[in-house]
């Protein structure tokens, strides 16, 4: 068999957009996956009862639907089909009032009372240009398209979610809106840069949406599987590689593995400060899943909580912010934040007729074993009085459980390293090129690099672009590839959005 152009390790989001990229150029590209399936976090399970699929991770994808460089991939002619709830939010409070992100502005306007002015002229200059504004902030820190636009957007993003929910707004349906949307950062509230978060995921429901794929998120990995085989890419499942030197002559290798990893079958290869710097990255919170089979739909007091795939349960932005401080500090909050998503309701074919699925997740410490069963329950009976009569069956993930499902989800965290100021931008080391390694030909391509975590796969655009600025050369004596090389005077194409609508 000859050996390939490139070796990509892992086939999560990033390790199969790596790979196209590379197939696109005319690489030839074989991606190992040491689990039976491929996805990654992209994966759908009968977690509960026989016919109800469960999505493992990630379920919601408005960075997916908002990324520039999927934007440029045939997916639905491989059988992606996004499906989009009515509402891409709710928000609800304990006076039975719901806080709904909508796509329409104006629309959101109408559930945040007098901030309804203040929440327009906050994200109006984002959502009107937010497939321009994604290719910079779906990117690496070097040279932006947009350099002024993305300036304006970093001086607002640089902000605490906490102290500029203070300055915008003033009635606390606003506030804890953009609270919930910052949560998802798993980074205090109070620190910078939250408030990006919460920009990015609300201008991105604004403009494009928060859609499910229909059938599960496993479609996704199906789609850019598909894709990828179309151009002569070869995946290879049960094949786990423990240790670099199996991977001994080939020219390109890229890693879709958090530093743990890297470490683990890299590092006696890394130089001694680069492996020290690996050794320093920091993990975030962990998270404490559950998945339930329902005989009918969660039993919200506020119908509006129907028309939203996700709904965030937190009540004001003083008790969401009081829950995502709290697992940072080694605590378990006492009453958790908790973002339920209820696909069913959209999306039938995940659940036998009459049944219907719905999960939830809450933050806690790194590697956290406590039970948070009943403070997640009861944060929903809490807005959906008899919930707990409708669960039919359940299904428990601590944040080990997690990372047996997926190694790159080390102590249940989701997003690949704590999403720090400093890991935002310089992970997962301090580097002009964040994706290369100081080895030849060895590249980093996971959600430990930027833009960081969620379903977008720029991380492996990036890093596959990094390494197709190599020519490919023959190994050396010990399966390195030698020397830097010139660039190819042409790639796939100029940029993430190159081929992206504005």
């Amino acid at each position: 068999m000859a050996r390939p152009d490139a070796v990509v390790v892992g086939s999560g989001p990033n390790g199969l957009s790596a790979a196209i990229a590379l197939a696109r150029a005319g690489r030839s590209v074989v991606v190992r996956e040491q689990a039976d399936v491929i996805g990654g976090g992209m994966r759908t399970e009968e977690l509960t009862l026989p016919g109800y699929m469960h999505d493992v991770c990630s379920t919601v994808h408005p960075l997916g639907v908002s990324s520039p460089f999927f934007r440029t991939l045939p997916l639905e002619e491989h059988g992606l089909e996004w499906v989009h709830s009515p509402a891409c939010l709710a928000h609800p409070f304990d006076d039975g009032s719901v806080a709904v992100l909508e796509r329409s502005m104006e629309e959101t306007g109408a559930t945040l009372g007098v901030d309804a002015k203040a929440w327009r002229k906050l994200f109006r200059p984002w959502v009107d240009r937010w497939l321009v504004l994604a290719e910079d902030v779906l990117g690496p820190l070097d040279f932006p398209d947009h350099p002024f636009l993305l300036a304006r957007f970093g001086l607002s993003g640089l902000q605490s979610a906490y102290g500029m929910a203070k300055r915008h707004f003033r009635g606390h349906q606003a506030r804890a809106l953009f609270a919930g949307n910052a949560a998802h950062s798993m980074v205090p509230l109070t620190e910078s840069p939250t408030a990006a978060f919460g920009l990015t995921l609300a201008a991105a429901g604004h403009a494009v949406g928060w859609p499910i794929a229909r059938g599960g998120s496993r479609n996704i990995a199906g789609a850019l599987a598909s894709y990828l085989r179309s151009l002569g890419g070869e995946i290879i499942t049960g094949a786990p590689v423990d240790n670099i030197d199996e991977l001994r002559g080939t020219p390109l290798i890229l890693l879709d593995l958090t530093p743990r990893q890297v470490l683990r079958i890299a590092g006696h290869r890394l130089p001694s400060r680069y492996r020290a710097a690996l050794e320093r990255y920091k993990y975030g919170a962990g998270s404490f899943k559950m998945d339930w089979a329902l005989k009918e739909p969660i039993p919200w007091r506020n119908p509006e909580c129907r028309r939203a795939a996700t709904v965030h349960l937190g009540g004001t932005m003083e008790e969401v912010a009081a829950s995502e401080h709290a697992p940072l500090k080694g605590r378990v909050p006492e009453k958790p934040f908790v973002l339920v998503v209820q696909p069913t309701l959209f999306d039938r074919t995940r659940a036998p007729a009459g049944g219907h699925i719905a999960w939830a997740y809450c933050h806690v410490p790194f590697g956290s074993d406590v039970d948070m069963t009943r403070a997640i329950e009861d944060q929903i009976e809490r807005f959906a009085p008899g919930f707990r009569d409708v669960v039919a069956a359940r299904s428990v993930m601590r944040p080990a459980d997690l990372e047996r499902h997926n190694p790159n989800l080390v102590g249940g965290d989701i997003s690949a390293g704590a999403m720090t100021l400093r890991q935002v931008f310089f992970r997962p080391a301090l580097r002009r090129n964040p994706y290369a390694t100081p080895v030849d030909g060895l590249y980093l391509c996971s959600a430990s690099t930027p833009p960081g975590g969620a379903v977008h796969g720029m991380c492996g655009y990036y890093s596959a672009r990094a390494a197709l600025r190599r020519p490919i050369t023959a190994p050396t004596d010990d399966g390195v590839a030698a020397g830097e090389g010139t660039p190819p005077t042409e790639e796939p194409h100029a940029g993430p959005g190159a081929a992206a609508p504005n």
